[in-house]
């Protein structure tokens, strides 16, 4: 993370869900849930410039992404306009967090977006207000505008901060997309899960609702479990194909994934990963928003 006059870079990292249970759905049609958010010392970087011409433009290292539909001159857009201002940003985005695959990407940059801009556009908001906007832009969004890893209820936006133990996670992710909402307006989805307390999750009662679903809709996730359950217990994370296993220590982790077939065909060819640590702050926890 650093800041000089008008420049500013941060990090934007990357969550697991270490469970998901979908305990209802709302009539304006959003499903209450609760879930585990852990974050990871694993993600994509911002870098924001001010400029004075009323421009916000965005580059990526993947071109496919610098587009207006980006949910980051989306997040832009939104505090620009909620501080009635006219002022002007370049920003770039390196990405390296797949999209569509459960892992917070789009949610986790819009966040820094948010907090990065206030202060240097010196919006003033303060986070609980950017955290507000962000659930304009999607329910993962104010977990990362807090930075801490976090229990969550609602639709994803009521947080408690939680202190998770270190662990090490393979994070594997297959050669398809899911989209949240193919699988949140699918009538197999299983909505009606009974809420559970923090103990009962350490007690490992707890599932990913979505994951038998995913299974079924897409070959490619449902082989990537198998593979990484032969290691330790395997689960898919949020509504993505990103599934994750923990281990205790990063030297046991970086094992296994050597051991992912690099040429193999079928429902396991594409399969990429990585190995983080868990962290139960990011950088943005502490980053001064410029709040007044």
């Amino acid at each position: 993370m650093t800041t000089a006059d008008h420049i500013i870079t941060l990090p934007a990292p990357a969550k697991l869900n270490l469970f998901l249970h979908i305990t209802g759905r709302r009539s304006d049609g959003y499903h209450t849930l609760q879930t585990l958010f852990q974050l990871l010392d694993y993600g994509d970087e911002l870098r924001f410039s001010l400029r004075t011409d009323g421009h916000l433009r965005l580059t990526c290292n993947d071109t496919s992404l610098s587009n207006n539909d980006n949910l980051v001159l989306r997040a832009a857009g939104l505090l620009r306009q909620t501080l009635n201002i006219k002022t002007g940003a370049d920003i770039h985005l390196i990405k390296r967090i797949p999209a569509g695959a459960g892992l917070g990407g789009g949610s986790s940059d819009a966040a820094t977006a948010l907090l990065a801009l206030n202060q240097l556009w010196q919006g003033g908001l303060s986070r609980t207000r950017l955290a507000e906007l962000g659930l304009q832009l999607g329910a993962d969004v104010p977990v990362f505008v807090f930075g801490n890893s976090a229990w969550a209820e609602g639709i994803g936006e009521e947080l408690e901060p939680v202190t998770l133990a270190e662990q090490f996670f393979v994070v594997l992710t297959p050669a398809c997309h899911v989209t949240t909402g193919t699988i949140f307006s699918h009538q197999q989805l299983t909505r009606d899960s009974t809420a559970i307390k923090m103990c009962a999750f350490l007690a490992g009662q707890s599932r990913n609702d979505c994951e038998t679903l995913v299974r079924k809709l897409y070959p490619a996730v449902d082989a990537a479990l198998d593979w990484l359950s032969q290691f330790a217990p395997a689960r898919m994370t949020g509504t993505g194909c990103s599934v994750f296993a923990a281990f205790p220590d990063e030297a046991h982790a970086r094992a296994v994934l050597q051991q992912l077939p690099t040429e193999a065909s079928g429902s396991l060819a594409g399969l990429s990963g990585f190995v983080a640590r868990g962290i139960n702050q990011s950088a943005l926890a502490s980053f001064d928003t410029g709040s007044k």
